[in-house]
């Protein structure tokens, strides 16, 4: 596969700002698109818009797809794991919870990530100060949660758990993409259809069920709906793949520090959603376990007598 210039470092931070932004508006999205459309919809939608975009973008590029059966077996779980379930997971927490909630508990992945990669995957050994991050990780989940599963143990707090599973399905997502797709050759766009287009099929054999509800289709929630398919689903990849390429993983990752302010923003300024003052407590406490986790941060290192 020939491949272009290689893209300037100042288009690689606007695509860096860029990708942050439009996932951070995934949730304004998502919950305008509920207003017309049930969750599954919601996400049936999004996975189909997604995979037509990056669908257009592979044919146009020429990119190669994998042929090893195995190569697509794990795909289709990915499809599922990284799709599927977490789409559906936040498409339907977010009927109970505000937009700006839901972009704070994404923050928790790259934690999840750790947890996965470590516990389940034994793809990576933790350092004890990445241990410690990943405490006040979970201290920081406490936060955000207790108050209102001491309140109301209803939708809500059930919602902010299925808010967590989505997040575990991320992080085992990305913790099994290390362990078992490691080395397939695929350029990330390529890599990104291989797993979005099985899901979206899949999600389009149910529609008989899934349209089976009526539909709302004002211009706000198709806006929504495409913009959450084509931009969140899809041109994101790109140009997420270009900052991997561009800067590495770990600096990459930082994306995650961007999304719930502009999450948080959007939910007050166009929804007018209110924040309680132990989500942004809690989120400054998961982001301090992100530092230690992705050791951006360290513990003081004990100074011998």
């Amino acid at each position: 596969m020939a491949s272009g210039p290689s893209p300037s470092p100042a288009s690689i931070a606007v695509q860096f700002v860029l990708t942050g932004i439009v996932w951070g508006s995934s949730f304004l999205f998502i919950a305008v698109a509920l207003t017309g459309m049930t969750p599954a919809q919601v996400a049936g939608g999004r996975l189909l818009f997604g995979a037509l975009a990056l669908g257009a973008i592979v044919a146009v590029r020429r990119e190669r797809l994998p042929r090893s059966r195995r190569v697509w077996a794990h795909l289709v779980v990915l499809g599922f794991s990284f799709c599927v379930v977490p789409f559906l997971l936040f498409a339907w927490a977010e009927q109970h919870v505000s937009s700006g909630l839901a972009s704070i508990f994404n923050a928790t992945t790259p934690i999840m990530t750790a947890i996965m990669a470590w516990a389940v995957f034994r793809v990576e050994r933790l350092r004890p100060g990445q241990l410690v991050g990943i405490a006040v990780g979970i201290v920081g989940v406490v936060v955000i949660i207790a108050p209102g599963a001491v309140a109301d143990v209803g939708g809500s707090t059930v919602a902010q758990l299925a808010l967590l599973g989505a997040t575990a399905c991320y992080g085992f997502s990305l913790a099994y993409m290390r362990r078992f797709l490691g080395d397939t050759g695929l350029s990330g766009i390529a890599f990104a259809f291989g797993y979005i287009g099985p899901a979206a099929a899949f999600m389009v054999l149910l529609s008989p069920l899934i349209l089976a509800e009526p539909m709302q289709l004002d211009l706000p929630v198709v806006g929504s709906i495409v913009a959450l398919g084509v931009l969140g689903t899809g041109v994101t990849y790109v140009w997420n793949q270009n900052t991997l390429r561009a800067w590495g993983p770990t600096r990459a990752s930082t994306v995650t520090y961007i999304t719930p302010v502009v999450g948080v923003a959007l939910g007050i300024l166009v929804l007018g959603e209110r924040i309680s003052w132990n989500e942004p407590v809690g989120a400054a406490v998961v982001f301090l376990g992100i530092l230690l986790v992705q050791q951006r941060l360290r513990l003081p290192r004990r100074v011998a007598a």
